[in-house]
């Protein structure tokens, strides 16, 4: 399968509908999936700190619903950045990280390295388009929770994550071919 990177950084969120204006070194924002509230992303020239505001169903089963911020490139990369929740939020598993899509399509196969609001900290993946993502047991759980950078890796087609703390080394979480 190939997979485009289409996305730096994502938070759980919204409607189908591109923004094509440049949000720091972001070509393109957009809300995935069909949700009633519009996601927005901002950036800070000074501090080079994102802020993305989203809300949305769920980036699980076989749909997701999100804000997404991100550019397309093809081949082997790293990606890394830092991760940060503002207020307490309304769900504990509110979504942010990073995330390798095969499109902007709401059943769009994709793998992600991601942070939950509850500190859960997982790569998780949806092989095929419209398929189920995958159950808690084949996911790649970190054994520490509440991270504060994560790294995705694409090297041909096997994607590995790693995760720190702040002021700690990158641990590697796991690995999936896709």
């Amino acid at each position: 399968m190939k997979l485009l990177l289409t996305a730096a950084i994502f938070s759980l969120g919204f409607l189908l509908e591109a923004q094509n204006n440049q949000t720091g070194i972001f070509q393109f924002g957009s809300d995935i999936g069909g949700t009633s509230l519009k996601g927005s992303s901002s950036y800070d020239q000074t501090t080079q700190e994102y802020s993305l505001k989203g809300s949305g169903y769920n980036i699980w089963f076989e749909k997701d619903e999100f804000y997404f911020l991100y550019n397309k490139i093809k081949g082997d990369f790293i990606i890394t950045a830092n991760f940060e929740f503002i207020g307490e939020g309304k769900n504990k598993h509110r979504k942010t990280g990073i995330m390798i899509r095969e499109s902007d399509g709401a059943n769009a196969a994709h793998i992600s390295a991601t942070l939950h609001g509850d500190g859960l900290t997982v790569l998780q993946w949806r092989e095929l388009k419209g398929a189920f993502m995958r159950d808690p047991e084949d996911e790649v759980f970190s054994t520490k929770s509440n991270y504060g950078i994560l790294q995705i890796e694409r090297s041909k087609n096997k994607i590995i994550m790693k995760a720190a703390h702040f002021g700690e080394p990158l641990q590697p979480i796991g690995s999936h071919e896709m």
